[in-house]
């Protein structure tokens, strides 16, 4: 039914891939010579050792990957992924309780970004730069990473690539899917450098500087501070990063086609259209908004409202500014952002653009089927008519996205979390945004969330970061049938 050798086999991969990442943080570890070194050492050494077994495990395992196959790797993954990652936090004494372990290390990989840490800036180096990694590996998908892998072992990668990327669209810029990854990788990594040095250009420290590299790029979000970028007081770094944020929600097919010049396909791709469009309204609105009922000028309101919708249309989740203190007109405009997310085919999470222009189109066209009953219409997303099997999985998407928001709302509110904060943890949790509203908003840490709603929590940054389906997909009794 599932071939359980390739499984060991890819599990493996992905645990020494692990265990390099770690290894990278030991250094920093043992540059700054603090207490969390021992706690790496072990880990780094654990996950290595369980990576090479597994991988020996595996020997003679059938060189075919199904779609089951795929599925289930990818979903359990991330879970295995975030189990090893927990462990510096939690053998260090850091983090004491393996809940709050396990939320952390997920949020990081599932780049949401919720922090239960009421005091970021006494952890040590090796433990907020790995902070920060978890983010960065988590940005683009440690599976798609070990799709350019794959095939050094004779393994086709298109499974993996169907269950990570399980947007309505997939788009090829080659006709081999490995050559893709690592085009996009060389992006994303470049994009990472580039930011680096343009952070320390403005002042701020290499170690914080490529820190906030890895939550911008992967659109995590997490800081080496606790009043996250606002600490600074830069507009240079604000300005920064809200073009590097902003940047990191277009898809990266979109960016690959743009690098090699393909700029028609660009200009005329309807999603990346909606999503600069989005941000460039929003933006307006707030800073409007800001001007007439706050004591900002008309810059200031500029670079709080483009820094602040970057940060929440792109998940991301850095804050220059408590939003809770603005007029809550404001608050409501903010929601729009937060749920429908930027580009599928990004770092980033939400309900993703290209989703709301297929479900924009299908609207439209019922209004015209209800004056003209026998009128035969298709939708189109650039100039691609749209099959009916995607237009039903975007209205499937719809009504799961919205009965799970209800019910873990409603399941939050009964564990006495009030509704505000339980709707807005829920939406960041599945959004992948990272602060929500109230008691959990951009100036607090989620650690008052109660041990179950955390667990839920963890659930929910899963389920959307890997769109629903993929996790989900898991717990149906057809797909456990032969």
């Amino acid at each position: 039914m599932i071939n359980t050798k390739l499984i060991l086999r890819i599990i493996g991969v992905l645990l020494l891939i692990e265990s390099a990442m770690l290894l990278c943080s030991t250094a920093v570890s043992f540059f700054y010579q603090e207490d969390d070194l021992n706690s790496f050492l072990l880990t780094t050494g654990l996950t290595a050792a369980c990576g090479a077994i597994l991988t020996l495990l595996s020997k003679g395992a059938e060189k075919y990957l199904g779609r089951r196959d795929g599925y289930f790797i990818v979903s359990i993954s991330w879970i295995i992924v975030s189990l090893f990652g927990m462990i510096p936090f939690y053998h260090s004494g850091y983090i004491p309780t393996i809940t709050d372990a396990f939320f952390e290390t997920i949020s990081g990989v599932s780049s949401t970004g919720s922090t239960i840490l009421d005091n970021i800036e006494e952890f040590p180096h090796g433990l907020l730069f790995w902070r920060s990694m978890t983010q960065w590996i988590g940005g683009l998908g440690i599976i798609f990473f070990t799709i350019a892998v794959l095939p050094l072992f004779g393994v086709s990668s298109i499974q993996l690539f169907a269950a990570e990327s399980s947007g309505p669209t997939h788009d090829k810029v080659h006709p081999r899917i490995s050559v893709t990854a690592k085009w996009i990788w060389s992006i994303y990594a470049g994009m990472t450098i580039v930011e680096t040095f343009l952070l320390c250009a403005g002042g701020m420290n290499f170690f914080d500087s490529i820190c906030h590299a890895f939550g911008t790029t992967g659109t995590g979000g997490f800081s080496t501070k606790q009043t996250s970028i606002a600490f600074y007081n830069s507009p240079y770094i604000e300005y920064v990063i809200s073009f590097f944020m902003i940047l990191s929600g277009v898809n990266f097919t979109i960016l690959l086609l743009f690098v090699t010049g393909k700029f028609q396909k660009v200009i005329k791709n309807s999603e990346l259209k909606y999503y600069l469009g989005s941000v460039l309204v929003l933006t307006l609105v707030i800073t409007v908004g800001l001007y007439y009922t706050s004591n900002y000028g008309l810059e200031e309101a500029f670079r709080k409202a483009i820094f602040q919708i970057g940060s929440i249309h792109t998940s991301t989740g850095f804050a220059t500014d408590n939003y809770m203190n603005w007029n809550p007109f404001l608050w409501g405009i903010l929601f729009i952002p937060m749920i429908i997310g930027a580009c599928a085919g990004s770092t980033s999470g939400g309900f993703k653009c290209i989703r709301i222009v297929i479900l924009s189109k299908i609207t439209k066209n019922e209004f015209k089927r209800i004056i003209h009953p026998n009128v035969v219409l298709r939708v189109k997303v650039n100039n691609q008519i749209l099959p009916n099997t995607v237009q039903s999985t975007v209205l499937a998407f719809s009504f799961i996205f919205i009965i799970i928001v209800l019910f873990s709302t409603l399941s939050l509110m009964a564990m006495g979390v009030e509704f505000l904060e339980s709707f807005g943890v829920v939406i960041s949790s599945i959004s992948n945004m990272g602060p929500g509203f109230g008691k959990f908003g951009p100036d607090f840490s989620w650690s008052a969330l109660p041990q179950t709603a955390k667990w839920i929590s963890s659930f929910l940054m899963l389920c959307g970061r890997l769109e629903l389906f993929t996790i989900l997909l898991l717990f149906t009794p057809s797909f456990w049938r032969g």
